[in-house]
């Protein structure tokens, strides 16, 4: 047993999404695009005689983080930082569960492969409420479209085959759980056909405009991300809302140009990776 294991886990922006519920958690999920960030969460796991989390040194409480551990039959103390707000719309919680099951997995010599380790960490943001899709796309990088949903046994993904500078600014947050919550009939069939038009055209404009697209045609963008992407596209730029938070991303230079402080990373081409591991006490 290592003393330690770190995880980098990319943050992830969704653009649009559907909500497909299946029979176990590990069937449930969404199918959509997003965009993995090179901002993302850095994890690091210690054997520890309960359990205990951290996020940029504040203790908090992450229901996805302990059904991971559960799941691998052990506790450990959890450290994790990141640039990235928690509620926005970046895949936080889903990179503080996949970060967990990497690096928990190398400390506690589990011995699972990648993709169980993704189940885990997808079947434990389903159980909490905090996400449908993050998951398999923080561990797939790039640009994935998520054509089925699920975890790995069940989901089938693909790309745009694309890279590019992404910024972004937070207004605020939103809660999944109220949003997934209720009837989506409606929030999924706009998913559908943003997902229908960027598969047809796979690239980052269509993929911008369909996300664009997705949230009005959901019924969550709210006036003041509307404000900011409204002056992204008075300046020659393309932005849209990030799911589900008051955020907007663009690619390329659009909020800065628009006059915007905003923050800048880039797409982050591949996944969740174990960073390294300390030497076995």
């Amino acid at each position: 047993m290592s003393r330690e294991a770190h995880a980098f886990v990319p943050g992830h922006v969704t653009g649009f999404f559907t909500v497909d519920r299946g029979e176990d958690p590990i069937e449930t999920g969404s199918r959509g695009g997003g965009i993995a960030l090179s901002d993302g969460v850095a994890v690091t796991v210690r054997p520890s005689d309960d359990t205990r989390v951290t996020l940029n040194g504040e203790a908090i409480q992450v229901e996805a983080v302990e059904r991971v551990l559960d799941a691998l039959r052990t506790t450990a103390t959890v450290t994790a930082e990141t640039p990235l707000p928690l509620g926005s719309g970046f895949g936080v919680s889903g990179g503080l569960a996949l970060g967990t099951a990497l690096a928990a997995n190398a400390v506690f010599d589990r011995r699972l492969s990648y993709n169980e380790l993704v189940t885990v960490a997808h079947g434990a943001e389903v159980q909490s409420g905090s996400g449908l899709g993050d998951v398999v796309g923080q561990a797939r990088g790039g640009v994935p479209l998520r054509l089925e949903p699920g975890g790995p046994q069940y989901n089938y993904l693909d790309a745009i085959p694309a890279r590019s500078r992404v910024e972004y600014v937070t207004l605020g947050e939103l809660s999944t759980q109220d949003v997934v919550g209720g009837d989506t009939d409606a929030l999924t069939d706009a998913g559908e056909r943003a997902l229908s038009d960027v598969v047809e055209e796979p690239t980052l404009a269509t993929f911008t405009r369909a996300s664009r697209r997705f949230s009005r045609e959901a019924d969550l963008l709210t006036p003041e991300v509307k404000g900011v992407i409204d002056d992204v596209a008075e300046a020659g730029g393309d932005a849209a809302m990030a799911m589900l938070g008051e955020t907007v991303f663009a690619l390329g230079t659009g909020l800065t140009d628009a006059g915007y402080d905003a923050s800048v990373c880039s797409v982050d081409p591949a996944g969740a990776t174990v960073e390294d591991e300390s030497p076995t006490a």
